[in-house]
């Protein structure tokens, strides 16, 4: 591509911080043709440590997530074979 490996780390670098602070802030990031960085929530449940033989309650808490574009994952499925 005639761009320098450095470079190009670099910018993907800034584009990944880019996204991780959008999430932070609870903005989803939506790149057309690709996919979405979205924020999940997640509801309360109950746990189990089994070690402890304990029961404990997970709180309400929020993920950060990846969404496939159905354009990109139609050309995954139909050239990705095992």
């Amino acid at each position: 591509t005639g761009i320098k490996k450095k470079d190009t780390k670099e910018t993907i670098e800034l584009f990944m911080e880019a996204i991780k602070e959008s999430l932070i802030k609870g903005k989803n990031v939506y790149l057309r043709g690709f996919g979405s960085f979205i924020i999940k929530k997640r509801a309360k449940k109950t746990g189990r440590i089994i070690s402890k033989n304990i029961t404990i309650i997970i709180p309400e808490h929020f993920i950060p997530s990846f969404r496939p574009a159905k354009p990109f994952m139609d050309k995954v499925k139909k050239n990705v074979k095992k």
